[in-house]
């Protein structure tokens, strides 16, 4: 019995890193599961391949689960349209989806190409359109849903180099937002996961010094993409139902649960503000809770040992 049984899940960019590990669990966990992956290159330039998804979808066959594969691009509204029609023809249903499908090209802002942020943008923010309009009229007429959208600490916290990804992470996490509160009175849940994993993806970023060496080195070694795979799959579990509407963090076996931009601070002045009282009050009154421009710690100590 797994927590999983008699579901059918759509994983998006499953043929590698963190998705093919959401198929495998999945799988594991008693679902039947669509494999999605175009099977391009990381940047997302390549011609698409059915080796990764369809190399998924065997090898969950051979371990006893069910699985099919696919090779449309999340950047097309009607191929995953067609996603979901091959879960109802393969499986009658459809009832989650999980989408980490991304590209990456990185670049200073100050030289970025209007065709390398039109790519990420298309393939994160477009695709995650895409996945979640496709299936989101399935999900409330059959009242019950459940998605794991992808962010990444490069949008919630910062990442030089990665305008276009930040951008469109922090959009996905706002489209997660709003799912979810339009989501609840049909019993459709949405939560969005920013995981620190080791693929293909954290590789092709650039090592800039020793510090970042050392960084790298010990992601190897301790941060797998298994880890925020089980997590993923755990949010679509039943016992999960009340879970909605958040932002998760995944490094190693550490769990993280992000805040989400709220006031912290107003200054008021019944006679009105002009420039001169912003720059010697409103701003020097609020300095101290600005946030600082270096990357914090992404995790935090632990509340309790387990």
């Amino acid at each position: 019995m797994g927590v999983l049984d008699g579901k059918v899940v759509l994983v998006t960019g499953g043929g590698n890193g963190i998705g093919r590990e959401c198929a495998l669990i999945a799988a594991r966990e008693g679902a039947k599961v669509v494999v999605n992956d175009l099977g391009s290159s990381l940047s997302g330039g390549d011609p698409g391949s059915v080796g990764p998804a369809e190399s998924v979808a065997k090898e969950i066959i051979a371990a006893g689960g069910e699985a099919v594969f696919n090779t449309d691009s999340v950047t097309s509204l009607r191929s995953v349209e067609g996603m979901l029609e091959q879960a109802l023809d393969s499986f009658g249903g459809l009832h989650a989806v999980i989408n980490p499908a991304g590209i990456l090209r990185d670049g200073m802002f100050h030289k970025m190409s209007e065709e390398n942020w039109d790519a990420v943008i298309n393939v994160h923010l477009r695709g995650t359109f895409n996945v979640c309009r496709a299936t989101i009229e399935h999900f409330r007429n059959q009242e019950d849903g459940a998605y794991v959208l992808y962010t990444s600490t490069s949008g919630i916290i910062g990442n030089i180099g990665q305008t276009n990804y930040g951008a469109a992470k922090m959009g996905i996490a706002g489209l997660s937002r709003i799912i979810a509160m339009e989501g609840a009175a049909k019993n459709i849940r949405c939560n969005c996961l920013a995981p620190v994993a080791w693929t293909r993806m954290t590789q092709s970023v650039p090592v800039r010094d020793e510090a970042g060496a050392a960084r790298r080195a010990q992601m190897a070694e301790s941060i797998r993409a298994d880890q925020p795979a089980r997590f993923s799959v755990a949010l679509l579990a039943d016992a999960a139902k009340s879970v909605t509407g958040q932002i998760f963090g995944s490094s190693g076996e550490n769990i993280i649960l992000y805040s989400q931009p709220r006031p912290i601070q107003t200054e008021s002045k019944a006679s009105g503000w002009t420039i001169e009282t912003i720059l010697n009050e409103a701003l020097p009154n609020m300095q101290d809770k600005f946030y600082p421009l270096a990357r914090l710690p992404l995790t935090p100590t632990p509340a309790a040992a387990s």
